[in-house]
């Protein structure tokens, strides 16, 4: 089975499969056929996070292909006059590109895990670029929505434009040859054909060269490499649920279902309980966030502590169903290390999540984003470069205190993205993520607590209307039942605030009838996914 966040990247994937391919093999078919038709939220141009499970050896793998600052970022690279940037100045353009990781961590993890030849893996895509889509409703909304700062890079223009300047409109066919002799060298070259080469020197000129220019050099594409570590995992009721590390935003998944542990799971899935209770756990996990999740491999962050079962029963003693935490503070799970600022929330948005299970039981989840809605607005090579540096802090220090998601040469961002995968014993159970900036995280939390606690399939887990937090806010999903509780949580002190919460959850369960296994998938209806499973 392939749950992907476009109908032609999930058909693309699933024939990978029907073809003797691994799970890592369709990886990286559905995130090239991405590339070209969901090019607003992820693509080449960008990173992912991934886990990959091996039953075989009951081996669980954690991926990091998280963009990484130019080694001669600093931390006033958001700042004008000591002020931070306006959001949108800093992203259009090459100050906010971080040098990319998505296609060297798929590099690394088909070498360690796939069978297909890679070169083999990218005809579907090229074979779409060169034959055109038709252009889908959301994709139509997306340009519409950018076209100004999209009009201002030529190579945006001619390829999201029609020939008398309008935005492609819903059905238009787009077809990106560009992108197809992009992709047909990395088929022949590897990801070296974007880290060094043409290819990587037009990413350079494009970054230094705008009106908004980044600081990116060859050296830096050239040397890029992805991480491969160990998943941190939580017990979770009768399971273990496991996400990658920091930088990801697994941690803080994790830790919100620690304190969700605390409480029984007996609760009416759009009620008021069940929205309260995933809002003040996710308050508190955010708080925790902004203080200490960052690149570890630059500011230690307190993972162990984060995740000690005795601080989330000290975090959850805070929690009540009547009465909202007034200002959530971020913890002490740790002993040592330097005073610390937290950072200020900013804007996140953007990604794609896929969901693939082979046909020997190998499975990946993987998240995957540009940043923002096509990235920093500049194409190259017919693929849409990334904003992600905008992920750190636009301020370095607070009050003399430096924060730990502080711009710094060759470090890689906090995300939010938080692929996971939850097992049974020795049984893979759940797979889930989501696309949707910060709010990632508790889209994910909560299809944990739909399908885990109250058994819900996938379709009605991705479905089910959203109730979580963003930052110090509770928020539910405005236009659907969960917006009925506005009068019920402010009665409790929530700080809470119906809003449109566009998620891109999907999921895959795995259940087993006897010697048999039985897959089920789910994809969220607010966009325009597809299981498709055998």
């Amino acid at each position: 089975m392939v749950v992907a966040s476009h109908p032609l990247a999930a058909e693309a994937g699933q024939a990978v499969l029907r073809a003797g391919g691994t799970a890592v093999d369709a990886a990286v078919t559905v995130q090239a056929v991405l590339s070209l038709v969901e090019p607003q939220a992820s693509g080449i141009g960008g990173g992912a996070f991934l886990l990959h499970w091996n039953p075989a050896g009951h081996e669980l793998t954690a991926w990091d292909g998280r963009e990484t600052a130019p080694a001669a970022a600093r931390g006033d690279l958001f700042l004008n006059d000591g002020r931070p940037m306006e959001f949108l100045d800093a992203i259009v353009g090459g100050r906010a590109v971080g040098v990319p990781g998505v296609m060297r961590m798929l590099e690394e993890a088909h070498r360690a895990h796939g069978k297909l030849p890679w070169a083999d893996l990218f005809a579907p895509a090229i074979r779409l670029a060169e034959e055109g889509f038709p252009v889908s409703p959301r994709l139509a909304q997306s340009i519409a929505v950018s076209a100004e700062t999209l009009r201002r890079d030529a190579a945006a223009r001619a390829l999201f434009f029609d020939a008398s300047g309008a935005p492609l409109a819903e059905g238009a066919v787009l077809r990106n040859p560009a992108l197809a002799e992009t992709l047909r060298a990395l088929a022949e070259q590897g990801a070296d054909a974007l880290h060094r080469g043409p290819i990587a020197a037009d990413i350079v000129n494009a970054v230094r060269r705008h009106a908004n220019p980044g600081l990116m050099t060859g050296d830096d594409l050239a040397g890029y490499a992805p991480r491969r570590s160990t998943a941190i995992c939580l017990p979770y009721r009768l399971y273990t649920v496991c996400a990658p590390p920091p930088p990801s935003g697994g941690a803080v998944v994790l830790q919100i279902l620690g304190l969700l542990a605390h409480f029984g799971p007996d609760l009416e899935p759009t009620g008021a309980d069940a929205a309260m209770l995933l809002g003040e756990t996710g308050r508190l996990a955010f708080a925790d966030r902004g203080r200490y999740l960052a690149d570890p491999a630059f500011s230690p962050v307190p993972t162990a502590g984060l995740l000690d079962p005795a601080y989330l029963t000290l975090r959850a003693q805070l929690i009540s169903l009547d009465r909202a935490i007034r200002v959530p503070r971020p913890g002490n799970p740790r002993r040592d290390g330097p005073p610390l600022a937290s950072q200020p929330p900013q804007p996140e948005s953007g990604t794609a999540h896929l969901a693939i299970v082979d046909a020997e039981g190998r499975a990946v989840s993987m998240t995957t984003t540009v940043e923002s809605i096509f990235g920093a607005r500049v194409v190259v090579r017919g693929f849409v470069l990334n904003n992600e540096l905008s992920d750190f802090s636009f301020l370095p220090e607070i009050d003399g205190r430096p924060v730990a998601n502080r711009v710094e040469g060759g470090k890689r961002p906090r995300s939010s993205m938080s692929p996971l995968m939850a097992f049974r014993g020795a049984e893979l159970e759940l797979i889930t993520g989501s696309a949707g900036g910060a709010r990632i995280i508790g889209y994910v939390a909560q299809s944990v607590m739909a399908t885990l606690d109250w058994n819900l399939d996938p379709q009605a887990a991705a479905a089910l209307p959203h109730a979580g937090a963003y930052h110090v806010l509770t928020e539910l999903e405005q236009g659907t039942v969960a917006a009925s509780l506005l009068n019920a949580l402010t009665s409790r002190g929530a700080p809470a605030a119906a809003r449109v919460m566009n998620s891109g959850t999907n999921i895959i369960r795995l259940q087993r009838e006897g010697e048999a296994r039985r897959l089920l998938g789910g994809t969220d209806p607010r966009r325009e996914g597809a299981a498709v499973g055998d």
